[in-house]
């Protein structure tokens, strides 16, 4: 068993935001990362997937991506880079191919048990993102269906659905890309809940973030926020871009049902399928905190911030909005944690 001040779990983004911060402490710490190398959920990303950000605006705190790439949409592999960069320019701790089990009370410290031994902490913060808890919505006639599925998550190239009829089912910014190359290769459908939502071509995620931090700061001044953009509308990057040029984005409401080799459309019309990719988002990678019965019925932790009520040693970071404004960007990672290496350094004596 190893001791130190503060344990974070997982090695992407928002776990190297920490150790960023965590780095200018007098705090021991470690990183647990299950991983090959760094990069965290980047490294499952599909190969021509882009950031809709300009680089400038898609960085870590202490270092530019945009120093890092001359794209203006960076590609996967060039995030990739910069992460791994960012790692070792910071010489930041991380562990290895560890397998996080359960996080659980002992006295005063926290015991973070994993499958290359355990870790006792005075704090953890927990950074474990979304990536492998892929959501995939229920329907009628699922089970049935007996077509291959493939969430986005594990999604690569369009090379293997060429000549395939495909549904693509999402209308986010993953659905919209990856629909953009699947099409001209494949007999592809676009399926959504609500028609897309298409951004002007001179509307990209800095001009989001920007509205959806003035958004944020009426809110907390009690003003009205008024109408914005949301991170949900589709950014028009460039192979987006061209595949509407096409016409290739031209959505459809979902299917009334499956049925063993296809779906049946609301007009009754019945239609073969071969596969279906799912880009419909992601739920909070939480197993670990389990034994702390941290974790509500909707998947989520109770915080205050970015701290824990139910167990105050705890920290979440990354997971979205209710973990802190813009938490699962890259560009919004930086202010959440921050603000939690303040509260722990707050909270704990540093040992001698």
């Amino acid at each position: 068993m190893t001791e130190t001040d503060v344990v974070v779990i997982g090695g992407g983004q928002s776990g190297l935001a920490v150790g960023y911060y965590l780095r200018r402490t007098d705090l021991s710490f470690v990183l647990l990362d299950d991983q090959k190398g760094p990069g965290g959920a980047w490294r499952h990303g599909w190969s021509s997937l882009r950031l809709f950000s300009p680089a400038q605006w898609s960085s870590l705190p202490g270092r530019l991506l945009s120093q890092r790439t001359d794209s203006e949409y960076p590609h996967r592999d060039e995030v990739l880079d910069y992460l791994a960069w960012y790692e070792g320019n910071y010489e930041l701790p991380v562990e290895r191919l560890v397998r996080v089990k359960s996080v659980r009370p002992v006295g005063e410290r926290l015991m973070v048990e994993t499958d290359m031994g355990a870790w006792s902490a005075r704090a953890v913060v927990s950074a474990t993102g979304t990536w492998s808890r892929p959501y995939v919505p229920e329907y009628p006639g699922g089970d049935r269906f007996r077509g291959e599925q493939l969430h986005s998550a594990r999604y690569e190239r369009p090379d293997s659905y060429a000549g395939r009829r495909v549904l693509v089912v999402g209308g986010g910014n993953s659905g919209a890309q990856i629909m953009a190359e699947v099409a001209p290769v494949a007999d592809a459908t676009w399926v959504t809940l609500e028609p897309p939502n298409f951004l002007p071509d001179d509307v990209d995620g800095r001009v989001l973030f920007d509205q959806a931090t003035q958004r944020y700061r009426a809110r907390q001044e009690g003003r009205d926020p008024g109408p914005a953009y949301t991170l949900g509308d589709i950014v028009m990057v460039p192979p987006v871009r061209r595949a509407r040029d096409r016409g290739d984005l031209q959505a459809v409401r979902p299917p009334e049902r499956f049925t063993d080799g296809g779906v049946v459309w609301p007009d009754g019309r019945e239609e073969a399928v071969d596969a279906v990719i799912w880009c419909t988002g992601f739920e909070p990678a939480l197993d670990h905190l389990a034994p702390l019965g941290l974790v509500r019925s909707d998947g989520r932790v109770t915080t205050e911030g970015t701290r824990s009520v139910g167990e105050p040693r705890v920290w979440l970071v990354g997971y979205g909005s209710w973990t802190g404004f813009a938490s699962a960007t890259l560009i919004g990672v930086g202010r959440t944690a921050r603000a939690t290496v303040d509260e722990i350094v707050a909270s704990l004596e540093p040992t001698p």
